[in-house]
């Protein structure tokens, strides 16, 4: 077994900087969204994925892929929405096993109420206090880093 190679402490200033950063980002972001919507992120992930498609529907299965999640824990997560009137569940036409998530239009107003308010959210917590080169930088590292994860290196996107 090969030695650990230990952070410097350059590498470790960033490392927990990127973790701390990471963490006040997403409480922040989260107390703005349900102060402001009432929506969890969570409730944001998924209308703004249903939202971003030509007919307002996907798989459950794709869904959970995209937010990274097990298709019971989505599972349950839509039963909630579709109680507040934000989702719905078709079966799937060819595939008895299968649903189809659909973006009723409830959903639809609270995700283009919620968006304009996140957004400005999104930039006042980070985009506006980056240079070009830094937004540059930032796309780049992220994309490598989630090629990387998701098994994708060295292949174009």
């Amino acid at each position: 077994m090969d030695a650990p190679r230990w952070l410097d402490e350059r590498e470790n200033r960033a490392w927990r900087g990127y973790r701390r950063m990471r963490r006040l980002l997403d409480l922040e972001l989260a107390r703005e969204l349900m102060q402001d919507a009432g929506l969890s992120e969570p409730d944001y992930d998924v209308l703004s994925d249903l939202s971003e498609t030509p007919d307002q529907r996907l798989r459950l299965s794709e869904l959970a892929d995209r937010m990274l999640w097990s298709r019971s824990r989505l599972s349950h997560h839509l039963a909630r929405m579709q109680q507040r009137g934000l989702v719905s569940r078709e079966e799937h036409p060819s595939d008895g096993r299968g649903s189809i998530v659909v973006l009723t239009p409830a959903g639809r107003a609270a995700i283009e109420g919620a968006a304009p308010g996140h957004v400005a959210a999104v930039r006042r917590h980070l985009i506006d206090l980056l240079t070009p080169e830094e937004i540059d930088a930032l796309g780049a590292l992220t994309q490598r880093v989630v090629d990387r994860l998701s098994g994708r290196a060295g292949r174009a996107v």
